[in-house]
């Protein structure tokens, strides 16, 4: 069987790859635990070392793997260069506080010695989706292999030059042989790679019907799970609000990858009285961005990554228009090649409709008008995801009050939700469990270990 990479903007097949065989698969995952039981062994500045070489490695060939992205899923060039420099951020900073972040921590006891130690786990299967080709995989790999595991990547199929290109970089950075290895395998092999015994933890970014299915195959095995899943963050301009940061923000979040990200703005809670006003900025706002080539400087928006995504984020407009919802801007299908959807505004929106109670994967903005900031908090929490949200108001703390009160794992005030290395990442609710990034992302998949001497 072969894996086809097609150029979401053109239609055209850009290159043929071959399927992993079962029995590969098995071989390469026992290479990785091979290569972990000398890892494990090396010290968090020789791992440091590494990371540090990948970093450099990837501002280094930053254009080539910008162009890559932009082939095979369709991102702007801009937003694949931005991308590969963040990977790199991430791998400093983890070989900057690694050894930091898992230092034995010492406790107190009747023991003449007792502390808490970290201690890496073994192979981890990672699950990937294709809208952050690289970032989304070393989200997970700086702190996975900076607390000494190994790694397997099952990247989307729609993006295999981008997972050889990882496991390249990481290869070329002097990590041990087989440490870290991507499998070309269709979806269908996932629960295949979560039964090998080598496999000891599985981490998934993706949506949440893949999520409850890994989380169903691993937890019966056992097997930890960290999944970061679908979103539809609302953002709720409150009515003190600088409606011209507040539209601008609000529109850059919702084109953010061609609007092709979790944690991108869906939902824009606006009060009653402002809705009139904020439509019309929002209209304007989304019609100036350029969509085109997305290998040219000054294209804003360029195709979804596949057609049949294009074409369900299509089907999710109408049936929110027949429910009721009022198209102010887009929402016609683009006639000629690729799969490329026009920045949509629709307003009106509410329970019952897909740009409600669904994540619209793409540059479709959802305006709901609200009656003050107590519903707004209540329109806010009323949905199954609990990803992102953000707050904007000219007064700073009553915008951390209402952030405090969002169901989410994430909360901005007069600014877009975004991850940062810095800080831990992850939602509640359908949007998945666990963390990533931060002192918490890295503490994962170690074994909290209890050391106890009389």
């Amino acid at each position: 069987m072969t894996i086809a990479s097609i150029n979401p903007a053109t239609d055209e097949t850009t290159r043929i790859y071959e399927e992993m065989p079962a029995a590969a698969v098995g071989r390469v995952i026992e290479a990785a635990h091979g290569a972990f039981l000398q890892w494990r062994r090396t010290s968090f500045a020789e791992r440091a070392e590494r990371l540090r070489a990948a970093a450099r490695l990837l501002r280094e060939r930053r254009r080539d793997y910008a162009e890559l992205m932009t082939r095979e899923m369709g991102k702007v060039l801009a937003g694949g260069l931005a991308e590969v420099d963040k990977c790199a951020l991430v791998c400093d900073f983890y070989a900057e506080h690694a050894a930091a972040f898992l230092a034995p921590e010492p406790v107190a006891t009747g023991a003449s010695r007792s502390f808490v130690a970290f201690e890496p786990l073994g192979v981890v299967l990672a699950v990937m989706p294709w809208n952050f080709p690289f970032w989304q995989v070393f989200r997970f790999a700086a702190p996975a292999l900076s607390a000494g595991n190994a790694g397997v990547l099952k990247h989307a199929s729609n993006v295999p030059g981008c997972a050889l290109a990882i496991e390249e970089v990481l290869r070329d950075a002097g990590l041990p042989e087989g440490l870290f290895r991507a499998l070309l395998i269709p979806s269908k092999e996932v629960d295949r790679a979560i039964e090998h015994p080598r496999v000891v933890a599985v981490t998934l970014t993706g949506s949440t019907p893949a999520g409850r299915a890994v989380a169903a195959k691993a937890g019966s095995l056992l097997k930890k799970t960290v999944l970061e899943l679908g979103g539809s963050d609302p953002y709720l301009i409150l009515d003190d609000a600088d409606l011209d940061q507040a539209v601008a923000t609000c529109v850059e979040s919702r084109l953010i990858n061609s609007g092709q990200s979790c944690i991108a703005a869906k939902r824009f809670l606006v009060p009653r009285r402002l809705a009139a006003d904020v439509e019309r900025r929002f209209v304007a706002a989304m019609r100036a961005k350029v969509v085109g080539d997305p290998m040219r400087e000054g294209t804003d928006v360029g195709p979804l990554a596949r057609r049949d995504l294009r074409d369900q984020l299509h089907a999710q407009v109408e049936a929110s228009r027949r429910a009721g919802a009022r198209c102010l801007l887009g929402g016609e299908l683009p006639e000629g090649p690729g799969a490329f959807y026009p920045p949509t505004v629709l307003a009106g929106v509410g329970p019952g409709m897909p740009a409600y109670d669904e994540e619209l994967f793409g540059p479709v903005a959802a305006l709901i008008a609200v009656d003050g900031e107590e519903d707004a908090i209540r329109v806010a929490n009323d949905s199954v995801f609990g990803l992102g949200a953000a707050v904007f108001t000219r007064d700073a703390s009553r915008g951390e009050a209402v952030a405090r009160r969002l169901e989410a794992g994430s909360c901005f005030v007069n600014d877009l939700v975004r991850s940062d290395p810095r800080l831990p990442f992850g939602g509640i609710k359908e949007s998945g469990y666990g963390r990533e990034l931060g002192s918490f992302g890295i503490r994962e998949f170690v074994n909290v270990k209890t050391v106890y001497v009389k």
